[in-house]
């Protein structure tokens, strides 16, 4: 069997959190001669990213996936390790402040 290293990226349909996962895909063929992948994920066979995605954040099962790279060619969708800190400068109205 040939064994195949992929990291597929994820997006949650309910609170849009982004993730990767890896997986080891073997390919061979069944007892019949038929083709068939095997997914694993940490030695354990799963089955394909595309039916049984389950969101890491909320535990929503409504995810999809994109091609395996997207993430690398769209950094804007990696959230930040931690939330950005607020900015410390008052707001002020662009508004005068009434007189009377």
């Amino acid at each position: 069997m040939d064994e195949d290293h992929r990291t597929l990226p994820f997006e949650c349909g309910r609170c849009w959190h982004v993730w990767e996962e890896e997986y080891v895909v073997r390919h061979g063929a069944d007892a019949h001669g038929h083709e068939r992948e095997i997914w694993l994920r940490d030695g354990v066979q799963v089955p394909p990213p595309w039916e049984g995605a389950v969101c890491p954040q909320c535990g929503c099962r409504q995810c999809t996936t994109f091609p395996e790279g997207y993430l690398s060619r769209h950094p804007e969708l990696i959230p930040p390790a931690e939330p950005a800190t607020p900015d410390a400068t008052p707001l002020l109205s662009p508004v005068p402040r009434r007189l009377y």
